[in-house]
């Protein structure tokens, strides 16, 4: 019995080879493109996949007809010309020779990328209010497309996942943020929405981005070096493994003329580019078979695993967005943003400067942040509200994607500062209706003098400004606001959006 099992597992593995060689000449397309998918309006759309090498595909979709030559690999592109968002059903069919595809219940619309860590991944079912969400959520027009958990050390071709109809039998297991932040862009535009959810709990920023986006900033080399290292040893440890791996086919067929057992296959060698934290692993294979799928912009929530770089965050924020910016080819989509909310780290300046190094990136062209000091939970890592960060989020890109007006999208940013004596005169933009959330006095205000002794400070609004003093401070130099882990401070303006912790002595 142990000799046919071994048996049945070399015949699994030579039939798996076999069929892999079959479906490289078959016509497919990347699992992105399946049923229930949403395609972005108002762009060119590129559809590609794999057909026999010099295959005339042909595509029809929307009254469009296209067609192209399949390449001496195998792979095709075609680019469909920009579309009206519709939310009829419709086919795309692509045929070459006697195969055909047929992809149904296809939908154009608005197509976002949810991105990030744990918080962006953290689903509907376990959050505030999750058990209406969920009841309510009878909106057959916006589509979720989850991508697995998976790393590789080279860009992939294509990645498993579906896409799924928002139902109340479905929606439970998807992205809140990225599903609140699509329900209100739904609602507001009046489009499909096709979200594509490629995100992972406990991951850094680096093995989110592209190899070459390191190269953005000086500061990074040190990663680009630690790339180029890792890449030779696992090109050493290849070889070695190609050798294991002919000399187990010799073994294998011996002992198989002979006794009818197989020896055991060789284990893959170990490397440090496929493991979830490093550099560019994730990107390989949960970004790379994405593209060039024509999207709308993205939204980010992450940096809890980069706490206590400070602003380092800011230049691999910067690698990040320019190389996701470069691969999709689209110029410089949005790139929206979740700043980190309060919790107890047990390190209480950390936290401040991944903040200003988020509040930073806005420096980065056509990005946004959402701040969230007002709706965390200092306890727990995984504020439960998310409602509220995918409206904040779709505040965003209402006004600044989507051109939309008459209202406020973020709260008070510092803008400036001028000393009046005993006092500390801060200026902000997004300031119209300055306010406390509570109605109380202002919280979470130090001031310093020369010494640079920060205390305790008095703050009160004055119009679109605040005035800051404390008695003990005759010679006041600089201000912090909310510059602690723990902060949970009431400022914010007329819409009830918060300020970003910032400090004026940087």
């Amino acid at each position: 019995m142990m000799k046919l099992r071994n048996i049945g597992k070399l015949a699994a593995v030579l039939t798996t080879l076999w069929l892999a060689s079959i479906s490289a000449q078959a016509l497919n397309l990347p699992r992105i493109f399946n049923d229930n998918m949403v395609l972005q309006r108002d762009q060119p759309v590129k559809v590609w996949g794999w057909a026999e090498p010099g295959q005339k595909v042909e595509l029809s979709f929307a009254g469009q007809t296209k067609s192209a030559e399949a390449g001496t690999s195998g792979k095709w592109m075609i680019t469909l010309d920009p579309l009206k968002a519709c939310a009829d059903p419709a086919e795309l069919t692509v045929q070459a020779g006697n195969s055909k595809v047929v992809i149904k219940n296809v939908l154009v619309g608005e197509v976002w990328i949810c991105s990030g860590q744990s918080n962006m991944e953290w689903v509907i079912n376990d959050t505030h209010n999750a058990k209406e969400t969920i009841a309510d959520a009878k909106y057959p027009l916006i589509r979720h497309f989850k991508v697995p958990h998976v790393t590789n050390t080279k860009p992939q071709k294509d990645l498993p996942g579906d896409w799924q109809v928002c139902a109340p039998d479905k929606v439970a297991w998807f992205t809140a943020v990225g599903y609140h932040f699509g329900l209100q862009l739904h609602k507001k535009l009046n489009v499909p929405i096709g979200l594509i959810n490629t995100s992972w709990g406990g991951t850094r920023i680096e093995p989110w981005t592209d190899p070459d986006g390191f190269a953005i900033s000086p500061k990074l080399s040190g990663i680009t070096e630690q790339i180029a290292k890792a890449n030779q040893e696992y090109r050493a440890n290849l070889g070695k493994h190609l050798n294991a791996v002919e000399n187990w086919v010799k073994q294998a067929r011996e002992q198989l003329s002979a006794s009818g057992d197989v020896p055991a296959f060789p284990a893959l060698p170990e490397h440090s580019l496929n493991r979830a934290d490093r550099p560019t692993a994730i990107y390989h294979a949960m970004v790379a078979p994405l593209v060039p799928f024509t999207i709308r912009g993205a939204i980010w929530y992450q940096g809890e695993s980069n706490n206590g770089e400070g602003m380092l965050y800011f230049e691999k924020m910067k690698a990040l967005v320019g190389s996701w910016r470069r691969i999709w080819g689209q110029g410089e989509f949005p790139f929206l943003f979740v700043q980190l909310a309060p919790f107890k780290y047990n390190n209480p300046q950390a936290l401040p400067g991944i903040w200003e190094a988020q509040e930073a990136s806005l420096s980065i062209p056509h990005t946004g942040m959402a701040v969230i000091t007002d709706i965390s939970n200092i306890l727990d890592i995984h504020p439960r509200n998310k409602l509220e960060v995918g409206r904040r989020l779709a505040l965003w890109a209402l006004a600044k994607t989507y051109g939309q007006e008459g209202f406020e999208y973020s709260g008070p940013v510092y803008q400036s500062m001028k000393v009046d004596g005993n006092k500390i005169i801060l200026s902000f933009t997004h300031a119209q209706g300055l306010k406390a959330l509570d109605g109380k006095p202002l919280t979470w205000f130090t001031i310093a003098g020369e010494d640079k002794n920060f205390v305790e400070a008095k703050a009160e609004i004055d119009g679109e400004q605040v005035v800051v003093s404390a008695a003990s401070v005759e010679k006041p130099v600089a201000v912090r606001f909310g510059w602690h882990e723990i902060a949970e401070p009431n400022f914010a303006n007329g819409a009830g959006l918060p300020a970003s912790p910032f400090r004026t002595d940087k």
